[in-house]
Formats: C-alpha cells, structure tokens, sequence
C-alpha cells in the first residue's frame, strides 16, 4: 500500500486531472488505471446509460478486488471517488491530459477533438487511445496539434501491462515527454512507436492470423490442429482461431483491412476470404456463439485437439507462422517503427506471446529465419514471403539482435 501511495504523489506532481471521452469497455478501464494513480477523473459520455454502466461495472470489480484481498475498502473508496460521470465535454476544460476512446472512425474522432479543444486549456495534452489510425490525420483537427499524440491501451486496460505511444510528425518533445512519464507513473509498461499503420502490436502480430489462415485455405491443417500446434510447439496460450473467435472475427478482419489498405495494399498484409466469409456470415466467435469454433453447445471452452496432431506437420505449421512473425518484427525495426526493446516488450506485454520475437529470432537463428522465409519465397515465388532486408544484413554480418 505504501508503493502506492509513493506512486499517487509522484503522479499528481505530473499529471492531477484527466478526461476520458467514451464510457465503453476501454474508456471505463482507462479511467480506473487513472483513478487508481491518484488522479481526479472526469468519465465522459453522450449517453447516460453508458455512464450508468460504466459506475456500475466499476462497483462489483472494486468488490472482487476487496473479496481477493488486492485492496481494502478504504482503497476501494478513494478510487470511486476519483472518477465522475458527466456527459458535457465542457465538464473536461481543468484537464491536463484527456484520452479519447471512441469508435474506430476518424471523421467522428477529429470532429470530437476540434470541438474538445475549444473547452480544453492550451497546454492540456489531446490523446487518442486508437489502434490504428493516423495520429497525424486526427492531430490536423487542432489548432495546437502539437498537443496531440495516441495513447493506446490494450484490453482490459486495467491488466495489460503494455500502452504503446504514438507521437506524430507534429506532436511536440514536450507533449511525448510528459505522456510517456504520465503513463509508466500510472504503472505501466510504454513502448514508444512510430505513427505509422498498426503502430507496433497489431502490425507485427498480423501473420499471427493471416499466415493460420493461409495455411488452413491451402488445406494443410485444420483450425484446431494449426491452433494445438502453436499453443503446444510455441508455448502460446491461445492459437490463431482461439484469439480470433476472442477478439471477434468482424473487429480482427476490419484491422487486416485496415492495415493492408494503409500500408498501398502490400500482399504481406492481405486479408483472408476465410475470415471475410466468417464475419459476413455472422460466425464472430464467442460473443455469437459460433466462429472457427462451437461455443453454443458445451459453454465458453471449444473442441480444441490435444496432443494428437503429428509431430512433423506441427513444427512445420509452428515454424511457419513464427519465421513470419520474426520477420515481420525485423521489418519494423528496419523502418525504424520502435526500438528492438519496445518491439519485443510489445509483443510479450501487449498479446502475450511466450518470448520476444527478436529475442526469438537470436535463439533459432538469423541463418535459420533468412533460410526460411527463402523456402517460403521459392515455394510460392510471392512478395508476401520477401525477407526483410535487416535479416540479410544481419546474416551477412553475423549479427545479433541482442534484446
């Protein structure tokens, strides 16, 4: 308890007032990580019934936290008290720092943000937790977009250790500065990354699913053999279709869409008509019932394959998946989308995957991960399979990554 006292105090010297826009799921999570640092809280939402929710869903996961014994009543109390509902933007203006988390459209979020700045003091720091979006397109709706910059969480905000940072080509030292302090005060780990599609976690981990669902459309593996051979081969705690059918197949493929558009529709990034067909198809996964799996019948858990798939097919679906990874993760290096840490941090802190990918990368190999993705490009003579130039380098040299 006394840590987090400790913790309160440095934080208030920094950052006291915080606005939230969007009382959904991840607003709500945000605004507790804030209120749990010590900082006043405004939760911001157009309707009341989300705020409503919102106090609510609060109150019984502070009683969970007081029938675990992670937190007395006391404390229970005091971050209650922390955050108000209000559903005016102009209830914002004493905020320091206000992080916006709404829907997945710019329009919508720039239109929200210049009407934010007009109540807003000039030295309030303009946040957007988006996954994807341009923090430069939604900066350019400010008069002082120095301000701007993307702070994004990753659900449930309160439990991901992971926030990545996201300054734009017009966002100030000053502005990132204070953010990154802000948030590691609040607890968390920052992986600072460039402004560019996916930023670090939903760029690197798209061959996660995309290259699952080219080796089921190639008729190589099922859904549940290519899952067991990832959780089992890598040490995963999900496969590719368990996480997609978590996530929800019409949110996992709108971010694939979205990526592989901004990025000139670079083949890496294509999306898959498996999953196209799924969603469209209404198949979401667990919040519908029915995705790559069945949940309907036996409850949350699907029929996963255990142990029973062989041993050859398994290590060559696993390594597959993880040479695309690795690859994907050195690709972002090589542009200069995050450090080799913040890259490897991301991906263990923000999906939970076992080990790094870099780390990953020096433990099987540069010779073993340049040799594979050539098998791969030799296979099927596409630019989806090139292999980054960091790698060749890398090789050449006789380099490591070193994280």
């Amino acid at each position: 308890m006394e840590n987090q006292k400790s913790k309160i105090v440095n934080q208030q010297s920094l950052i006291k007032f915080v606005g939230i826009i969007g009382a959904g799921t991840m607003g709500s999570g945000i605004a507790q990580v804030a209120a749990t640092a010590g900082c006043a809280v405004k939760l911001y939402d157009t309707k009341t019934e989300a705020l409503e929710k919102a106090k609510a869903d609060l109150e019984k996961i502070m009683d969970r936290l007081v029938e675990k014994g992670k937190l007395d009543s006391n404390e229970k109390e005091r971050i209650q008290n922390n955050i108000k509902y209000v559903n005016s933007l102009k209830e914002l203006k004493d905020s320091h720092l206000t992080i916006e988390a709404i829907v997945e459209n710019l329009d919508i979020k720039k239109n929200v943000f210049s009407t934010l700045e007009k109540f807003v003091n000039e030295d309030c720091i303009i946040a957007s937790n988006t996954s994807s979006l341009s923090i430069a397109s939604i900066a350019s709706s400010l008069k002082k977009p120095d301000r701007c910059i993307g702070i994004h969480f990753f659900n449930p905000a309160p439990l991901m250790q992971l926030v990545e940072v996201i300054p734009s080509i017009q966002t100030s030292e000053e502005t990132l500065k204070t953010s990154v302090e802000t948030i590691k005060n609040w607890g968390k780990t920052v992986a600072v990354a460039k402004d560019t599609p996916g930023f670090i976690v939903n760029r690197v981990a798209r061959p996660f699913y995309g290259e699952a669902l080219r080796i089921y459309e190639e008729g190589i593996a099922s859904f549940s053999e290519i899952d067991a051979a990832i959780r089992e081969m890598g040490g995963f705690r999900m496969g590719p279709f368990e996480l997609m059918d978590f996530i929800g197949n019409d949110v996992n493929y709108t971010v694939t869409e979205t990526v592989f558009e901004a990025f000139y529709y670079d083949p890496r990034y294509k999306p898959s008509f498996t999953q196209k067909r799924f969603a469209e198809a209404g198949y979401l996964g667990k919040k519908t019932g029915k995705g790559y799996y069945n949940y309907s019948t036996n409850g949350s858990q699907p029929d996963l394959v255990e142990g029973n798939v062989d041993s050859e097919k398994s290590k060559i679906i696993f390594e597959r998946i993880l040479v695309m990874l690795i690859n994907e993760a050195a690709d972002a290096l090589f542009w200069n989308i995050a450090s080799a840490a913040d890259i490897d941090s991301a991906m263990t802190k923000g999906v939970n995957y076992p080990k790094g990918l870099l780390a990953w990368a020096d433990e099987k190999g540069i010779d073993w991960c340049v040799a594979k993705m050539d098998e791969l490009y030799n296979e099927y003579h596409e630019d989806r399979y090139r292999c980054s130039p960091l790698l060749r380098k890398m090789n050449r040299e006789d380099l490591r990554f070193g994280v």
